[in-house]
């Protein structure tokens, strides 16, 4: 049976892909923060296990359990938090926070478990990003800021990884049902002073709005489950796409790099 991890399996697409995955015959690992969504995750029948990316020594933890329990055929990085606010109104603290999850504990997790990959000469990584990775739009600027490194970095790491057997795949959603609006909250209400912004009145107006008064799903939002597809997409087909866009938004913004490929890209760094 196939193995894999996958982080953020607390609730939207983590959980999602997590049950489908299993579904699909696949042997989870799941990893989730607080101790209550472990245990429901174990309830399912999945091994999870505690990971907080903010944590070197809990990511170093977490890897050496997975690798513990047998050899893994696939990593999803999916894990991730959002900070909205005015890139005007962002401490530095702030941005030290959201990089250290969405950025530099996904890559420190995801080098941790490549000696594996490299030693059985397969293996798979598929990384979350976002359509907020490929274009940047108001209040969201630390996100997109950790999007836009997460794309970079998956790219080099795909053309470096050439010739190894392991294949390294994004997956782009755009709007998908989760609690990422809920579960901003608590960090906007830690890291903004928006009553001392100059932009005080277009919090209220806007951003405050959709904080605190969901109004429904978004324009072309779509289930977890468009997500948890492309996932299981890119682990089982023999030469997964560099990228796969879910819902609208990011095939529309994906234009530009169909028009000069990936692929020719590729080629080109290899050689160059």
């Amino acid at each position: 049976m196939r193995r894999v991890l996958i982080t953020g399996c607390s609730s939207g697409i983590g959980l999602d892909a997590a049950r489908h995955l299993q579904a699909s015959g696949w042997q989870v690992v799941a990893t989730c923060r607080r101790p209550e969504d472990i245990a429901a995750r174990r309830a399912e029948g999945m091994e999870c296990l505690h990971l907080d990316l903010s944590d070197e020594a809990s990511v170093a933890e977490c890897a050496e359990a997975a690798l513990a329990g047998g050899p893994l055929d696939a990593l999803v990085n999916n894990a991730a938090f959002a900070l909205p606010g005015a890139v005007e109104d962002m401490p530095r603290g702030a941005l030290r926070a959201i990089f250290e999850v969405n950025l530099l504990g996904t890559h420190d997790l995801t080098t941790r478990l490549i000696p594996q990959f490299r030693a059985q000469g397969a293996g798979r990584i598929i990384t979350i990003s976002s359509v907020l990775g490929l274009v940047g739009i108001p209040w969201r600027g630390p996100y997109v800021a950790t999007k836009f490194a997460l794309e970079g970095l998956t790219d080099v790491l795909r053309l470096e990884m050439h010739g190894t057997g392991v294949k390294i795949v994004l997956i782009e959603p755009g709007p998908i049902t989760s609690r990422i609006r809920e579960n901003a909250i608590p960090h906007f209400e830690r890291w903004v002073n928006w009553q001392a912004s100059p932009r005080a009145d277009q919090y209220r107006a806007t951003l405050l709005k959709r904080l605190y008064e969901p109004s429904g799903k978004d324009r072309f939002e779509l289930p977890p489950r468009a997500v948890s597809s492309r996932i299981l997409t890119a682990l089982t087909v023999p030469n997964p796409a560099p990228r796969y866009y879910v819902t609208a938004p990011t095939r529309i913004s994906g234009v530009a790099r169909r028009l000069l490929s990936t692929r020719a890209l590729d080629w080109f760094a290899r050689r160059n």
